[in-house]
């Protein structure tokens, strides 16, 4: 994570901002994205100059001839006034026109709408941004991640961040590989994605030196979506700022009849849509519907979730309680196709308080495998009662966590986790067990309270020690009044 100087650097222009009118989060990390992004312009068009001057061929030149005033390496020198001047009249309407940067952010710019206030910030911004080491990409993502942990209000249609320490439990548990296409219909500002391409990175260092893995990772690996342009804006940038070159990224509104042209499509999905109240029949899916039929945003998604998969494909996503118990036609059916229809890995019942201080809804990590054709034997059950945070709004580090256990535990789920008693922490419960409860999916249908036996002392004894007391207490007494006369 940044510290020392450039942590105080970002904090200091944040604090600008504000004083500066703009107090929206996510206007502050739009309006930061555009210019990191008018920097990684300029490096591109570095890089295909040189290639130009070697090979003759101006392939991946950005800026002509009359446009050098639009570079970053121009701008930042530029006096605060003029460069006002030139991003908000000339470089932004660039933006707005650029298709040729070779990946879906380009695409994301078409809106792009300049609202710093006052050339004495504009100036402050490119100082700070200019300082950042681009070649590093460790330093560019935590930069981005920083910028991100500032967003602290929920958004709109129920939207909140995920943490990231909830999200790399879940990427560690599905340990993405090379090969994988990796999915999140949801994606918002990006969290899954960074953390499985980091994963990635970290676990087969073959995606940076194989050709076609390399290629692979960047281009087609990652794939998200979502209807809110800002998000997209900044989910890509996330992307790009975490090392990734070309995601795909893109809009679109998942539960809407487009979406059902990646039907099969993704080994990996990774996870946590927004659970906002039902939409209408006539603006959802067909193809979802025939899933199960309901208004809930939340079944939805799950429904979902089983379309784009490819048969082996697999799931770790975030799902209210109300999902594992609701009583229903529609949760009773996708329970039920879980069960039934394909392989329930496992659930993971989240504390309350993880998502503040954005909601204090509970939820729970589903975990499942698409086989069309059953499988579910057992399925494994894990109560994380801490997440070395403080279940408060504050959420201030603690060391209690339990997220280390789980992913122990979940490595061990067909083996000793079987024999665990249900009363510990986690256990298996067999499919048969889940069947006889009608696929009720909540941790507490199944664990088993068990109760300390207390000997109580036989109450005439109790009674004898009482009058003994008060006898002594009497004798006491008398002693203090013949003292007293």
């Amino acid at each position: 994570m940044i510290t020392g100087e450039m942590k105080s650097k970002v904090d200091r222009v944040w604090d600008a901002f504000w004083s500066g009118g703009i107090s929206n989060p996510i206007e502050v990390i739009e309006q930061i994205t555009y210019l990191l992004f008018i920097r990684r312009l300029d490096d591109l068009n570095t890089l295909a100059e040189k290639k130009a001057r070697m090979t003759g061929a101006e392939e991946g030149i950005l800026f002509g001839p009359d446009q050098q005033n639009l570079r970053w390496k121009t701008l930042k020198g530029d006096e605060p006034g003029v460069m006002f001047t030139t991003i908000s009249q000339q470089v932004f309407p660039f933006l707005r026109s650029l298709r040729s940067e070779g990946s879906t952010y380009s695409e994301h710019m078409k809106d792009a709408r300049f609202t710093i206030p006052n050339p004495a910030l504009l100036s402050r911004v490119v100082d700070m941004i200019d300082d950042i080491p681009m070649a590093d990409r460790d330093t560019n993502g935590d930069l981005y991640e920083y910028l991100l942990s500032k967003i602290a209000s929920a958004g709109v249609n129920g939207q909140f961040r995920t943490p990231r320490h909830i999200i790399a439990a879940m990427v560690a548990m599905m340990n993405p590989q090379p090969t994988d296409e990796i999915c999140d219909p949801a994606c918002g500002t990006a969290g899954f994605l960074v953390a499985a391409a980091e994963h990635v990175r970290e676990q087969h260092p073959s995606v940076l030196t194989d050709a076609a893995q390399r290629k692979h990772f960047h281009a087609s690996m990652f794939h998200g979506y979502d209807f809110d342009s800002t998000m997209l804006r900044i989910g890509s940038m996330n992307m790009l700022m975490h090392g990734v070159e070309a995601p795909d990224i893109r809009y679109r509104d998942s539960l809407s009849e487009g979406a059902s042209g990646d039907a099969d499509k993704y080994t990996l999905i990774l996870a946590n849509p927004p659970f906002a109240g039902s939409l209408d029949y006539e603006s959802t899916s067909k193809d979802l519907q025939r899933i199960v039929k309901t208004k809930k945003t939340e079944l939805l998604f799950l429904a979902l979730f089983l379309k784009l998969l490819k048969a082996g494909g697999r799931a770790a996503v975030i799902v209210p309680d109300g999902v594992l118990f609701g009583s229903s036609k529609a949760h009773k059916d996708l329970r039920r196709t879980l069960v039934e229809e394909q392989k329930l890995d496992g659930i993971v019942k989240l504390p309350s308080g993880v998502f503040k201080p954005y909601a204090g809804v509970s939820t729970a990590i589903l975990l499942f495998t698409k086989t069309n054709s059953g499988g579910t034997d057992h399925v494994w059950f894990y109560d994380v009662r801490a997440d070395g945070f403080s279940l408060d709004d504050k959420r201030n580090p603690i060391d209690a966590d339990d997220l280390p256990d789980v992913l122990t535990r979940w490595s061990l789920r067909s083996g000793s986790e079987l024999e665990r008693a249900r009363n510990e922490q986690s256990f298996c419960v067999p499919k048969a067990d889940i069947v006889a409860q009608d696929y009720d999916l909540s941790l507490n249908r199944y664990r088993e309270t068990v109760h300390d036996e207390v000997v109580h002392r036989p109450p005439l004894e109790i009674i004898g020690e009482i009058e003994k007391l008060e006898q002594e207490i009497a004798g006491g007494i008398a002693e203090l009044k013949a003292m007293l006369t």
